[in-house]
């Protein structure tokens, strides 16, 4: 719109009544949406900008696409955005992607961000997937002083599977076997005294420590002490990782010992089985996936829809 034009129009928004102001607010919002989203993701643009493709750092500008500076790199000729390369790269809708990010936030179901953000429920099931794939790879890099670990075992799930390698049961079911057994899938937390959180999905049945060298192990730092439960598995691996390592025996009812418990993850356990349980059953595929949208909420270290978004971004392309 022209100048002259932008002026009058502006002179007449006084004029308006309630119900046009509130029209024209309504009519606003989609595009003051993608204009928020859109200095967020700028904010977070690395520079030098590099081309996702080739890697080359020359490039010109090529057009605006959707409201993001679009380039043409000169060594491949192929054009990207800030976007290109990241989780969230041809996904639509971007004016709403504040919106959903809030409805992360409160952890609301597919069903109800849907319905509150006026998309597909299967759009809201990929957005949901696309946005936590960036968020679980934002992990502490190191745990250090004393660091507590366990194991909580969920029920394998299959859901939303078309073929199943087993008879199907009903939604809350149970295994057919006590205790630990092929049936459950293993969820490793390693939480130090400092509220920074490693979680991990094993695999299924008891953890080894052939599996504890795979996750655990990078993320503790040499200094650490590694303070578990009885289970022999932790006693092979700190052994042979030779860390510093401490254990209570719940077996015989011990719970603590001076600064020796594991009383700090088993609650970081219960917050995540109680906020597991409003899903009515999470997939065995997606559990890192909420592993890390557990972790996001936890303590609201992730507090607002525009940092939820820069981390599900994720990494750029450098």
């Amino acid at each position: 719109m022209r100048s002259p034009g932008f002026v009058r129009l502006l002179r007449q928004v006084p004029m308006l009544n309630r119900q046009q102001r509130s029209q024209l607010l309504a009519a606003l919002r989609p595009a003051l949406g993608l204009d928020s989203v859109c200095e967020t993701i700028e904010q977070v643009r690395p520079a030098p900008l590099s081309c996702p493709d080739c890697g080359g750092s020359r490039h010109y500008r090529h057009g605006v696409n959707r409201g993001l500076q679009r380039y043409r790199c000169r060594a491949c000729h192929r054009t990207f955005n800030a976007l290109t390369g990241t989780p969230l790269a041809r996904l639509r809708h971007r004016e709403k992607w504040l919106d959903f990010s809030k409805e992360m936030l409160d952890s609301r179901s597919v069903r109800a961000a849907a319905k509150s953000v006026e998309i597909h429920r299967n759009t809201s099931f990929r957005w949901r997937h696309r946005f936590l794939g960036g968020i679980r790879r934002d992990q502490p890099e190191r745990l250090t002083g004393i660091a507590e670990a366990d194991e909580l075992f969920l029920l394998e799930s299959q859901k939303g599977s078309r073929k199943l390698d087993r008879p199907a049961r009903k939604r809350g079911g149970v295994a057919h076997s006590r205790g630990i057994s092929r049936e459950h899938d293993c969820i490793l937390v390693a939480r130090d005294r400092g509220g920074q959180t490693c979680s991990f999905v094993t695999g299924r049945a008891a953890v080894t420590a052939r599996q504890l060298y795979r996750h655990l192990l990078p993320v503790l730092d040499p200094d650490v002490l590694l303070v578990t439960d009885g289970h022999r598995a932790y006693q092979t691996f700190a052994r042979q990782a030779r860390i510093a390592h401490a254990f209570v025996d719940l077996r015989l009812g011990e719970r603590v010992r001076g600064a020796v418990h594991v009383q700090n993850v088993n609650a970081y356990h219960q917050r995540l089985r109680s906020w597991l349980a409003r899903f009515h059953g999470v997939a065995s595929r997606y559990l890192p996936n909420y592993l890390g949208w557990r972790w996001a909420l936890d303590g609201e270290r992730i507090a607002s829809p525009e940092r939820l978004l820069r981390a599900a971004i994720g990494i750029f392309h450098t």
